[in-house]
């Protein structure tokens, strides 16, 4: 036994972490590499070991005894023997069978011969295979590379993909020295690293995979840096229009790529040239068509050029419709972009399998630590409900629950408090629900961005807040995510999409820009106590803890003061 360590591992396959260790950073950044982090109370927080963790930790580089060893240093008391054997059990999982192209066709292969066996007796896996060449070695059916990939994870076996790449229709492009706004610009470090494992030299071991970062982190940056890597042609899907500018914006400004090499392909604008940047949106859109099923006309784009990458932005918002699209472009290159893999509607494997697994992620704290992100304090303001709140939401059905707490009125006065407490400073308030978005942008007397907002509506008013024009904008979930503010210094958050870590993460991320006066940034959460508001922004924060972020709690007549009821 080693009691002043902080970890405790259990049989279960969970793991608890004690907050107050001297070793808790320590212990805490090596858990984020091979566990998931399931509660973040105050003392004591919990992970999970999981083979989708351990596998994209096996995709990353790590061995088991990069998580053995430190573990068992860590820990009070040994690693249960079942965890340790799970652990060395599921990352040997990974690569055991791979995929690689051999005398002109795709083929699974392993060399444990009784594990092909227990596959040939899996119906999920031979209504992807032609026929059976040898003990170790199947043909997969032409086409159903991405298919076979998923049924493979499903039953634990997630593939090594071997099977190299087309290259693509070629398209000369650099990064520029100097931008044509006529800036210094060098790629950092840390982004040139991710380009590097990304691009693995051009090998088989390259080519597929998903690239974390912190919002501000030049995501966009590691993007294009690739794209000057493979010098080929290249479709960006991003999640809305305004994402879609901003790619266009960066590419013009810092690559040597012209207005005639990349085309808009929205709502808009259907141009299709040698990089294509398009929404997720548009290429979704489904109609019914003459023999009564529903098509998505837009999956076109995906053969209307020869593409060498394809760049999933925001990756972890991947609508379903195009990860079945996406099961048959396993040829073509795949990028996938994003500040968290976590998905609420549990499609992880999908990415893993069909995008590819995680092949960068660096702590954000750490690129805080470096100056590359900006050093954010998270606070969560608790208040309370009125007499009359509290019975309604006694008698409310549970569905609605969310509903009433996450709209207490309440939250009005202490926004102005907050806001009041930044004079001079950005302000972005953020929420879910238009009802009280459109009361509280009344209030404050600024302006509200929401779905509706038209596009180049939007832009003006992003436009005007990134000048300062306009100090404050209260914005609907539009705001979430590849909106890019970076003097926005304060966001305050008063609803949210339940318990959505993924949508904290990118609500942080709005402020995270490093400042031009090297100044904080602040995250506030107000939330309705003893309600399942409250319940849901423990869920919410439990990824920002992971990162090492940590919630100040403060309660609502802190922050109003003399005017607190």
């Amino acid at each position: 036994m080693q009691p002043n360590k902080p970890i405790i591992v259990q049989g279960d396959g969970s793991i608890l972490l004690e907050v107050d260790s001297e070793q808790y950073v320590a212990a805490r950044d090596l858990l984020a590499r091979f566990a998931e982090l399931e509660k973040s109370p105050e003392y004591i927080h919990t992970y999970r070991v999981t083979p989708l963790s351990l596998w994209n930790a096996a995709s990353s580089g790590m061995g088991v005894e990069d998580i053995i060893a430190p573990l068992a240093a860590l820990a009070k008391f040994p690693i249960p023997q079942n965890v340790e054997r799970d652990i060395r059990e599921n990352m040997g999982r990974y690569g055991r069978v791979k995929l690689i192209a051999a005398d002109g066709e795709l083929c699974l292969v392993s060399d444990d011969v009784p594990l092909m066996v227990e596959l040939s007796n899996a119906r999920q896996v031979m209504r992807h295979i032609t026929r059976i060449a040898s003990p170790t070695q199947m043909v997969v059916e032409p086409g159903k590379r991405g298919h076979i990939k998923q049924a493979l994870i499903k039953i634990g076996y997630p593939v090594e993909d071997l099977a190299g790449y087309v290259e693509g229709e070629r398209l000369p492009i650099e990064l520029r020295s100097v931008t044509r706004r006529g800036k210094s610009f060098n790629i950092r470090r840390y982004q040139q690293e991710a380009v590097e494992i990304f691009h693995a030299g051009g090998s088989l071991h390259g080519g597929s995979g998903c690239i974390v970062l912190p919002c501000g982190a030049g995501k966009t940056i590691v993007g294009m840096a690739i794209m000057s890597e493979l010098q080929t042609s290249t479709l960006i899907l991003t999640p809305n229009t305004i994402a879609l500018r901003q790619w266009i914006d960066e590419l013009l400004d810092k690559t040597t790529l012209t207005p005639d090499d990349i085309g808009e392909y929205s709502g808009l604008r259907k141009q299709i040239r040698p990089v294509t940047v398009c929404t997720y949106q548009v290429l979704t859109y489904s109609k019914r068509g003459a023999d009564g099923e529903t098509e998505c006309p837009h999956f076109s784009l995906f053969a209307a050029r020869d593409w060498g990458l394809i760049i999933y932005d925001e990756v972890h918002l991947l609508p379903a419709p195009v990860f079945r699209i996406t099961a048959e472009l396993q040829a073509r290159r795949r990028l996938g972009l994003t500040a968290t893999l976590v998905r609420e509607d549990g499609l992880e494997d999908d990415v893993f399998s069909l995008i590819g697994p995680k092949k960068f992620d660096v702590p954000w704290k750490d690129l805080e630590r470096q100056g590359w992100i900006a050093t954010a304090l998270c606070h969560e303001v608790r208040i309370n409900m009125s007499d009359a709140l509290r019975m309604e939401y006694a008698v409310t059905p549970s569905r609605r629950k969310y509903a009433v707490s996450a709209q207490n009125p309440k939250k009005a006065a202490v926004v102005k408090a907050l806001i009041a407490g930044h004079p001079d400073e950005l302000v972005l308030v953020i929420g879910m629900y238009l009802d009280q978005l459109q009361m509280l942008a009344a209030e404050l007397q600024c302006p509200l961005i929401t779905g509706k907002t038209p596009v180049r509506e939007r832009e003006r008013l992003y436009d005007m807040f990134r000048k300062g024009e306009c100090r404050l904008l209260v914005i609907s979930k539009v705001g979430n995510f590849s909106v890019d503010l970076p003097d926005a210094q304060v966001a305050i958050e008063i609803s949210g999409t339940f318990g959505s870590r993924q949508e904290e993460a990118q609500r942080l991320g709005r402020i995270l820009r490093p400042k031009s006066d090297g100044g904080q940034a602040h995250f506030y959460t107000i939330v309705t106590r003893d309600t399942v508001d409250q319940t849901y922004a423990v869920n919410r924060q439990r990824f920002l803890t992971e990162q090492g972020y940590s919630y100040e709690i403060l309660y609502e007549e802190e922050v109003l003061g003399d005017d607190a009821v």
